[in-house]
């Protein structure tokens, strides 16, 4: 009897791996809090409710409009510099990104497009930002990929 419930446990997890969610977050966003509520405190929050269902959440974010100041390596260098509540608190969020791409496996996609206007090269993004070729590329290549869609604006 032990075997057959270790063999039914075992099936149960392997079909849960099947079950996997996916995101697509469309990043536009230039609020602190908005960002922080729905990338930093909600993508961690989605992720432990589907674990505690032994299911797995695929998290996307796709960067641009007012995002871009997000994601700059040196906040004091960007054009971003005069958003003083930003530079603030730049560096405790700057880690915390850095632990959603590192610890939770988000994916960050930054739409290269409109870098040039917001004064960004590609070695002025943080290093785990992949740059696409524009946002509607990435938002579609996701959602084509299964990915369910959700915006984060202003």
């Amino acid at each position: 009897m032990k075997k057959i419930l270790i063999v039914l446990a075992l099936l149960g997890l392997l079909q849960a791996d099947d079950e996997s969610a996916r995101v697509v977050y469309d990043l536009t966003t230039s609020n602190i809090t908005k960002f922080e509520k729905n990338i930093l405190k909600g993508i961690a929050i989605n992720k432990a409710h589907y674990q505690g269902s032994f299911k797995e959440l695929e998290a996307v974010v796709v960067i641009h409009g007012g995002a871009y100041r997000f994601f700059v390596k040196d906040i004091e260098k960007s054009m971003f510099n005069t958003d003083l509540k930003l530079v603030e608190a730049y560096s405790d969020l700057k880690k915390r990104i850095a632990i959603m791409a590192d610890t939770y496996e988000v994916e960050f996609l930054m739409c290269r497009a409109s870098m040039p206007k917001n004064g960004l090269e590609d070695e002025d993004v943080v290093e785990f930002v992949k740059i696409v070729p524009n946002s509607t590329v990435g938002l579609i290549d996701k959602q084509n990929e299964g990915f369910a869609y959700i915006p984060v604006r202003d």
